[in-house]
């Protein structure tokens, strides 16, 4: 029998049937990954089935409800597996992203300083960056705001790219909805005196162009970061009882 892994990959999709299969492979080949769970957004394609066919354990949304909530769907699937093997401690949840194609497979130096113990969570920063089709504006909101209330700047505080123990996910949450999904778990880990790192990593994903529909997805973003910071400011503001 093969020793147990202590890494689960959690990879959240909707319509990625053209890259999901190559990034479960690659994903499944990161030293200690032993589990790679996709979670089907709500997806029109054949998601769901490339994905199983590559080896994932697949959870299906029947309809999509965003970012925030395919990450917890996530983790509790990796929660109930381990429960019923009953095989030993929880492991380190690796979240990815479903279009990252044969890059996941570099994405292992993200779990050393959690296992390490040298940090609670780790954020990617990609070596290569790429010039995407908007203006900054979603990227220069996450940061400063984060920066505000945590007094740390994150150089990509976007990147759904992270690593983080099972207490520092459960501390984390509940989520904030949507796209302020990972400012909002930056600004309160950091809040809980929990360790954040960043570290650079040669992953690449497909870049959003300047199109109609990347541009509304950058608005989506937008809201969802400022929902995140405001909450998050105005839990700061309120009077202790």
């Amino acid at each position: 029998m093969s020793p147990r892994g202590d890494l689960a990959v959690i990879i959240s999709a909707r319509n990625e049937s053209d890259r999901v299969g190559a990034t479960v492979r690659a994903a499944a080949r990161i030293a200690g990954a032993d589990l790679v769970i996709v979670v089907d957004d709500g997806s029109t394609d054949g998601t769901a089935a490339i994905a199983a066919g590559a080896g994932a354990v697949v959870t299906r949304h029947a309809r999509t409800r965003g970012k925030a909530a395919a990450m917890e769907t996530g983790a509790e699937t990796v929660r109930v597996i381990e429960a019923d093997r009953a095989d030993g401690p929880a492991r380190h949840l690796l979240f990815l992203d479903a279009d990252l194609a044969d890059s996941a497979g570099f994405a292992g130096p993200l779990a050393e300083p959690v296992r390490s113990g040298a940090a609670d969570m780790t954020i990617a920063v990609f070596a290569d960056r790429v010039k995407l089709g908007g203006h900054g504006f979603v990227l220069g909101l996450a940061s400063a705001g984060t920066e505000r209330l945590t007094g740390w700047r994150p150089a990509q505080p976007l990147n759904g790219q992270r690593c983080l123990t099972r207490a520092a996910f459960e501390a984390a949450r509940p989520l904030a909805r949507g796209w302020g999904a990972e400012t909002g778990m930056t600004i309160d880990l950091l809040g809980k005196g929990m360790v954040v790192r960043e570290v650079t990593a040669p992953l690449a994903h497909r870049a959003t162009g300047a199109e109609l529909a990347a541009q509304v997805h950058r608005a989506r973003q937008f809201a969802g970061v400022a929902a995140a910071l405001a909450a998050r400011h105005a839990w700061r503001r309120a009077p202790v009882s």
